[in-house]
């Protein structure tokens, strides 16, 4: 299952990209295989994107900012998603992984 985080490379705000940057940081950091889909480039994935998120979890108004996180095509949560797993330590079933990848199973 691919990790895809969804991100936006010419965004102004720079809230937006801190929280784009602790995900991707995060994931490199424990070897966590993903790409980044960056929506401000690819027309048909940010349409994807819109189209793939819950309806709970839309702004009442406009489109859904990203960063916005996928496993496959299931939907895995935005930053505050992510960022509540980290602090109770689950963020590998909210990515939808098994479990955290070994040094063992990374250098072979």
């Amino acid at each position: 299952m691919v990790i895809r985080v969804y991100i936006a490379s010419s965004s102004g705000s720079i809230v937006l990209k801190k929280n784009q940057q602790a995900i991707v940081s995060f994931l490199e950091a424990n070897r966590i295989n993903f790409e980044e889909v960056d929506i401000t480039m690819l027309e048909d994935q940010r349409l994807w994107m819109y189209q793939n998120i819950p309806e709970e979890k839309r702004p009442e108004k406009g489109n859904p900012l990203p960063p916005q996180i996928f496993s496959g095509d299931d939907y895995c949560g935005d930053y505050e998603d992510f960022f509540q797993s980290k602090e109770t330590n689950t963020v590998f079933s909210f990515l939808r992984l098994r479990s955290q990848p070994s040094v063992k199973d990374s250098e072979s």
